[in-house]
């Protein structure tokens, strides 16, 4: 088999296929699918992957010769490769482009330290599981154990030890000897799972993959993965492509989180890498969380998946007592809590759980003292003379300053009213832990967020003031977590407005303690919005099930495909006319983007995504190879529509 296929890393979607060279005899004992080379191509020396040995090629012009092997090493698996084909096609994108997401740069040292292990012995089978509170759990980890492709959506209980219940069914994987790809949101859950990896499997027997490890540890850790010395690996989004061979289960944690698209092309979402994974792989696959996505709900209503959750009595035992308190609720009138803006309600939870020496969680949208202020005397919202930016106070007793432009106005004057006095329209999580060191004098606040996150919080008072996604774990559990400025998670224009807000407020309220123990939840909204009433009832199926009613009636996501297509008016008007859209395709727009581009909406339903996806590569294909000077960013099924 002389003759090597090989991905070339160059970005143009023409050149999106496998280019045949001639393998000279001096590299043909380390020319193997999977290895780097280097090839010459339009005259330059460029990156490639070796995709197979063939014995002859449909070119009919002369072949070049393979420059060299970079090396042996095998990094592109036949499985990942054939994911990696898939995926490409799923966004419309090139193969170079998802493998420079699927493996990572490469370490010549690393390579040199990376250990080899001719087997690995079968972890025991978990025996004591937290899974049994769940009626189908059981079953689930036999047929993971047993190698079946068996495909679940779990819904977590309030408070569950959710990093164990991955790791157990790890284990499950690892017992029979077949290896798992487990994938979480940020370095924080990645630290969470990685302990519970360890107690579970024992130490050496898994791998976590992160940036946070820097390159060269985290392409070691990559090789003992691909070399077959542990058959478990975690990770954040890219450790979707992770090789475990022979590969018997994926998960995702919190599927819902935005962390899990990829900003780079071609945009791919973990959540559907895994799935496309499970699905050519035929092996089991696990979409866990608090809350549940859309997307996982069709998962379900589709029957490609079957749902893993606690029978009702057993949520309402392991919930905290969740109350709501409308916006016109009258504030108390102990002058601490009116200084704090806190519903009596809230304030009183929050008195009662440090008296019984908890800790209180109180969850913020925006960081910052105040992100947001608007003229006191008119409330319109304060702009930046220089830029219009908007405007924002950093500490008390500030001059304003400009969030785009970073300039001070300190002479501002309203140009409606020429009022001078501003105030808060939105309050930050900084102000807020100010106001709340007024309410409760003599206890601890301290704050998680941006500027640095807190891991854990030990069982004694104090109040933590934290922005979504940052809440530490309390030892025991918070004894009230208050849900204050709900307004700004709900308000918000974007179609997954309502499911994102019950997913941040579940993951904070799954912290508190159990009702029976005292735990309370406090969430300063009407109880009448269906995101309310779903975090009441902790009934997150429901108001899924609900989104994704409504959003087939809307056609949209992931009712139907969606493609965006952001460039200059010009180049996406180009892009369409050169592609061959589907007979039912629907135009939406254009609308303005950033930097006088426009953004075009082509909207398919779901049976010819698939068509969409080439016709559009198709397209940006046509247009590389005529060297056109704009380009057009195209995502299949953004996050953000609106």
């Amino acid at each position: 088999m002389p003759v090597a296929r090989v991905c070339v890393d160059v970005p143009h979607a023409h050149l999106d296929r496998p280019f045949d060279y001639l393998v000279p005899e001096s590299l043909d004992a380390q020319t193997v699918p999977g290895t780097r080379v280097r090839v010459r191509f339009s005259g330059q020396l460029v990156d490639g992957y070796v995709l197979e040995r063939v014995d002859d090629s449909a070119h009919t012009g002369r072949l070049a010769f393979l420059e060299r092997v970079v090396s042996p090493e095998q990094v592109l698996h036949p499985e990942i490769a054939r994911l990696a084909r898939a995926v490409a096609d799923r966004y419309g994108g090139t193969l170079a482009d998802v493998l420079r997401l699927a493996v990572p740069p490469r370490h010549a040292r690393a390579e040199g330290k990376a250990e080899t292990t001719a087997g690995i012995a079968a972890a025991a089978h978990p025996t004591d599981s937290g899974w049994s509170a769940y009626p189908a759990g059981a079953a689930f980890l036999r047929a993971v154990a047993d190698g079946r492709p068996a495909r679940a959506v779990w819904s977590a209980l309030p408070g569950e030890d959710w990093p164990a219940r991955l790791a157990e069914a790890a284990a499950a994987a690892d017992a029979g000897g077949r290896g798992a790809v487990l994938v979480v949101a940020d370095a924080r859950d990645l630290d969470r799972l990685d302990a519970a990896l360890t107690r579970v499997l024992g130490a050496g027997r898994h791998v976590a993959l992160s940036a946070a490890v820097g390159p060269e540890e985290r392409y070691r850790r990559f090789l003992a993965a691909s070399r077959g010395r542990v058959r478990v690996v975690a990770g954040t989004r890219a450790a979707a492509f992770a090789p475990a061979d022979p590969l018997g289960l994926v998960a995702i944690w919190d599927d819902g989180d935005d962390l899990h698209a990829e900003p780079r092309a071609p945009y791919p979402h973990a959540r559907e890498v895994l799935l496309t994974r499970a699905q050519l792989g035929n092996c089991a696959a696990l979409v866990g969380g608090y809350a549940r996505s859309a997307e996982a709900q069709q998962l379900l209503e589709t029957g490609w998946a079957k749902e893993i959750a606690a029978p009702r009595e057993v949520v309402h035992r392991a919930a905290p007592h969740v109350q709501p308190v409308g916006d016109d609720v009258q504030l108390d009138r102990d002058p601490a809590a009116v200084t704090a803006r806190l519903p009596s309600v809230a304030w009183r939870a929050a008195r009662d759980a440090l008296a019984a020496g908890a800790p209180v969680l109180v969850q913020v949208p925006r960081r910052g003292y105040l992100p947001s202020v608007a003229c006191a005397d008119c409330h319109t919202p304060a702009r930046c003379p220089s830029c219009a930016g908007p405007l924002a106070l950093r500490e008390s007793g500030g001059a304003p300053v400009c969030r785009w432009c970073g300039k001070v106005a300190a002479a501002y004057a309203c140009p409606h009213c020429g009022g001078r006095r501003l105030r808060a329209s939105v309050t930050g999580a900084r102000r807020t832990a100010e106001e709340l060191g007024r309410a409760f004098p003599g206890t601890p606040v301290r704050t998680s967020g941006r500027d640095g996150v807190l891991d854990s919080v030990p069982a004694q008072p104090a109040v933590v003031v934290s922005t979504p996604g940052a809440e530490p774990v309390a030892e025991g559990g918070y004894g009230a977590v208050l849900l204050l400025d709900t307004w700004a998670l709900l308000t918000r224009a974007d179609l997954r407005a309502g499911e994102e807000t019950l997913r941040r407020w579940l993951a904070a309220a799954a912290l508190a303690r159990p009702g029976r123990r005292g735990g309370r939840v406090v969430v300063t909204a009407d109880a009448g919005i269906p995101t309310v009433q779903a975090l009441l009832r902790w009934d997150p199926a429901w108001l899924a099930a609900r989104e994704l009613s409504e959003r087939r009636e809307l056609r949209f996501p992931p009712a139907v495909r969606f493609a965006s297509l952001t460039g200059s008016p010009d180049a996406v008007a180009d892009l369409l006319a050169t592609a061959e859209l589907p007979p039912d395709a629907e135009l939406l727009g254009p609308v303005p983007a950033d930097d006088d581009q426009e953004r075009m909406l082509v909207r398919v339903p779901r049976s010819a995504g698939r068509r969409l996806a080439a016709s559009l590569h198709a397209a940006a294909g046509v247009r590389s190879a005529k060297k056109a000077r704009d380009p057009v960013r195209v995502q299949i099924d953004p996050l953000e529509l609106l």
